[in-house]
């Protein structure tokens, strides 16, 4: 009679501990201590980009490096459009966003970023052989195109050209085919992505940056509000892929043939202090 209540104080235990560990919470989508879930743009070429199972550009490029220096073999990817990276981290149905995500105070206030990784700036993407566009300054009477929703191409119009005409469509992927079939004349956002577009097969040398940033995006990795541990450990990663060279081959073999290059005077910057 001792041994049969012996066993079933121990089958209860078991019962318990499996029951507490079906409830405690999961790696950001995954039980599995060396998986890690990180959310990233799916439509940004050159950045974050979705291309059948696989996922290529700058921001993947950069979380596959943090990931495997903060000890994970596998990453999952998830989408993470804007309007919904808060709330990824925060219901932490993934780790960490990499998705050109700009460090902004009001941002701060819902989550935390380790980073920056990259200093982008808004710029302005024309046909190659146009040199009638040099700047902001120079698009008076041109056509410029933005996406709907976005105060980048109306920041043009009240600070730097008046009469430029506006036009806004959908997804930044029709501006950009818009401008390549001469219906406008220039697109704005910032410079990295619009370095994206042109990287494209499709328009590899029929599309340029023009190079004249106008404004200073500071791009971060998003984390749950107050993990300074998970911060100092992607700062440490970011410092090693500037370091080792790897940051520098990945931006160049991602948005390199579109002829870009990151302004040397604020790239590869150094991480902010986490707090």
């Amino acid at each position: 009679m001792k041994n049969v209540k012996v066993w079933a104080a121990a089958s209860a235990a078991v019962v318990l501990l499996a029951g507490l560990t079906a409830c405690s919470p999961s790696n950001s989508g995954s039980g599995d201590s060396s998986k890690v879930t990180i959310g990233i743009k799916f439509d940004q070429p050159g950045l974050g980009l979705k291309v059948g199972e696989a996922y290529q550009g700058f921001d993947v490029e950069v979380a596959n490096y943090v990931a495997k220096e903060l000890g994970y073999t596998e990453v999952e990817f998830k989408e993470a459009p804007s309007a919904q990276r808060e709330t990824l981290i925060e219901s932490e149905q993934v780790k960490m966003v990499v998705a050109t995500y700009s460090i902004t105070d009001a941002r701060k206030q819902r989550i935390s970023f380790a980073g920056p990784y990259f200093i982008a700036g808004q710029d302005l993407l024309v046909r190659a052989d146009n040199t009638d566009i040099t700047g902001p300054a120079s698009l008076n009477g041109k056509k410029l195109c933005s996406v709907t929703g976005s105060t980048s191409a109306q920041k043009v119009k009240d600070q730097f050209a008046g009469q430029v005409q506006l036009q806004e469509l959908d997804t930044y992927s029709k501006c950009v085919e818009a401008l390549s079939t001469g219906s406008i004349d220039a697109v704005t956002t910032d410079n990295v992505i619009l370095a994206g577009f042109a990287s494209q097969s499709q328009y590899v040398g029929k599309l340029k940056v023009v190079g004249d940033s106008f404004s200073e995006e500071r791009y971060g990795i998003g984390i749950k509000k107050g993990d300074t541990e998970l911060c100092t450990k992607i700062n440490t990663a970011l410092t090693k892929m500037v370091e080792d060279g790897s940051w520098e081959k990945a931006l160049a073999s991602t948005v390199g043939a579109s002829g870009f290059t990151a302004d040397a005077t604020v790239n590869p910057p150094k991480p902010d202090a986490c707090s």
